[in-house]
């Protein structure tokens, strides 16, 4: 069976010493956050998860959701009992605004939490991701009487929310949509259309469901300029607030799929349902953007998360399981057998699991930390600055990011040999979970196409000249201290390659799209690569001041620099072959006809 403990004592670390919060105390929402309250968050929040959350993952991975004749959709057991829970302890509102009922806290205080909640069971913790996603986009387009009415019920966790995209001629193209609005006297719209892969569209763990939905009014134009967004609820919202009729919007079916089972992926039907137009007409994209932004940054944050419990299970089984005896000798002659950490192939796997997710953890919380200083730091430009980069890096996040949860996953399932292929420990799920990641809210290609494609030229490259800046910056500083020398020369190195694949595109975007098509990915990943050199740089710096002041975990700070040393060694140089990746250009890419590509 496997099992879970929340790394509160990494999460500290990065938050304290790496980031070190506490300087903006001043700012809103910040001084709420005291030491003692984030370590009081952390731990009951992941004595939660781990007690109520994480004993029902493998049953909702198990029995999956169940639709019934009526349209109606039951989740797993236990499921709603600990929603119950959940919502009572009222853990939905963290970071919600305080006007509508949230406690207004920082959004890496509940990002942090988030890390754990995905950890114990990615399934349940979708029901409420999903929520947290409609909110924003009402919050930031929505009309006064539209917050007033749905979001003190949804951040409360009282009711659900969903993002209602794809349909099954369209996903990533969505100027193909053919859901139509139809306005009607009252001002309300009448929606027809069918949506699929619909996170979280029907289950009985709310009372009333509020989706938004992408449609067409009518003359509208034929393309994604075209596109309006509704809010459609589950049930109609009488004036005083108490639920009306049910709505015409149904489940169809759920989807049968490879992961994430505890989680409803419906298909939704929409049969002249009541909808209300949320912002501008014809502005719906926009809109939905604010929705699909911050659940990218959610689900990169699903790709720390599942590393994190995968790569925690291989560690003690690797620490458990005997098998051969290491290389340079017997290392307990008293047993018939060695542990498999003497083997070198199986600590790469393990070391290599440890350097990215505590990477991405530290890059995860720098990011939730920018979305809160773009919205509170003291000063326009530090504003507008904490905004340039939290752009630039969110499809670094979501796309780096989750490929790291599946590499990771799949890296621990191999440390488990035969038993990881075996369901009752855990870590094909795991994978299968991990898997979908890299799928949905914009597949990672897509990510990266949105990184070179859109966020470069952003501004002039406002964001990306600011992030070089800032990494040459701490580099320099870095190189001033002999114990950090190593690390910052190897990042200075791998800067440099970045640096100059960033012209190669900007060269030759113009001459030949398809060089920006086909670099696009190895780019995303020279980017991340560098992103997460750049947290390694800061997490050894933090582990070298906690070490001079004495004191505390002194074998962790110094597991802190080994690791940073080991990202350096065999990550950094990755850099220069991603850098050529990128430069080798399109020809080879798309020189075959598509009958070519057939064997047979």
């Amino acid at each position: 069976m496997p099992q879970y403990t929340p790394p509160i004592r990494d999460t500290r670390f990065v938050l304290d010493r790496v980031l070190k919060v506490d300087r903006y105390a001043d700012l809103p929402g910040f001084a709420s956050a005291s030491p003692e309250i984030v370590g009081a968050v952390l731990e009951e929040g992941g004595k939660f998860v781990a007690e109520v959350l994480f004993p029902l993952n493998q049953i909702g991975d198990r029995q999956g959701c169940t639709r019934h004749e009526d349209g109606s959709v039951t989740t797993p057991d236990g499921f709603k009992e600990a929603y119950k829970s959940f919502i009572e302890a009222g853990w939905t509102t963290l970071a919600m605004p305080e006007e509508f009922g949230g406690q207004g806290m920082p959004h890496y205080l509940s990002t942090a939490f988030e890390e754990y909640l995905i950890s114990s069971n990615m399934g349940f913790a979708m029901y409420q991701g999903l929520t947290l996603g409609a909110v924003s986009a009402i919050m930031a387009k929505g009309s006064h009487e539209q917050q007033a009415k749905y979001l003190p019920k949804m951040i409360s966790g009282e009711w659900g929310g969903t993002m209602n995209l794809t349909e099954p001629q369209c996903g990533t193209d969505l100027g193909l949509i053919r859901t139509r609005a139809e306005p009607q006297a009252d001002g309300s719209y009448s929606i027809t259309g069918t949506k699929i892969f619909i996170s979280a569209g029907e289950h009985d763990l709310t009372d009333n469901i509020v989706h938004l939905v992408l449609a067409k009014t009518p003359g509208a134009p034929d393309s994604s300029k075209g596109i309006s967004l509704f809010i459609v609820p589950k049930f109609l919202v009488n004036e005083d607030g108490s639920l009306g009729e049910r709505n015409g919007v149904s489940c169809g079916s759920i989807e049968h799929k490879m992961g994430i089972h505890g989680n409803a992926t419906c298909v939704m039907n929409y049969d002249g349902a009541t909808g209300w137009l949320v912002g501008e007409e014809m502005k719906g994209l926009a809109a939905m953007f604010i929705m699909m932004n911050a659940a990218r940054l959610g689900v990169g944050l699903q790709g720390l998360s599942l590393g994190e419990v995968a790569l925690q299970n291989a560690v003690q089984y690797a620490s458990d399981r005997r098998q051969g005896r290491a290389l340079t000798g017997p290392k307990e002659p008293g047993e018939k057998a060695d542990t498999l950490f003497v083997h070198p192939d199986v600590r790469r796997m393990l070391m290599e699991g440890k350097a990215l997710t505590e990477g991405l953890r530290a890059l995860c919380l720098w990011g939730a930390l920018l979305v809160d200083l773009s919205h509170k730091a003291g000063s326009e430009e530090e504003r507008q600055t904490a905004d340039d980069l939290v752009s630039l890096l969110t499809p670094v996040i979501k796309g780096v990011g989750t490929d790291i949860g599946y590499r990771v996953a799949t890296d621990s399932q191999q440390v488990y040999g035969g038993h990881g292929y075996i369901a009752e420990w855990g870590m094909e799920q795991y994978v299968r979970d991990a898997r979908i990641s890299m799928i949905y809210e914009g597949t990672n290609g897509v990510q990266a196409m949105d990184l070179v494609g859109r966020k470069l030229a952003l501004n002039g490259g406002r964001a990306i000249q600011a992030f070089f800046a800032m990494v040459a910056g701490e580099i320099a500083e870095a190189k001033g201290d002999a114990k950090l020398a190593g690390l910052a020369e190897a990042l200075e190195k791998a800067l440099g390659h970045l640096q100059g694949a960033t012209m190669w595109l900007a060269a030759n975007g113009f001459k030949n799209p398809n060089d920006v098509g086909a670099g696009a990915y190895p780019y995303m990943q020279l980017t991340g690569t560098v992103t997460l050199g750049l947290m390694w740089l800061r997490l050894a710096k933090a582990a070298l001041e906690a070490l001079a002041e004495g004191g505390g975990d002194t074998r962790y700070y110094e597991a802190k620099l080994v690791t940073a040393r080991f990202y350096a060694e065999r990550f950094l140089p990755e850099a220069g072959g991603l850098r050529r990746k990128v430069e080798s250009g399109s020809e080879a890419v798309m020189a075959l006809d598509p009958e070519m590509f057939r064997a047979a």
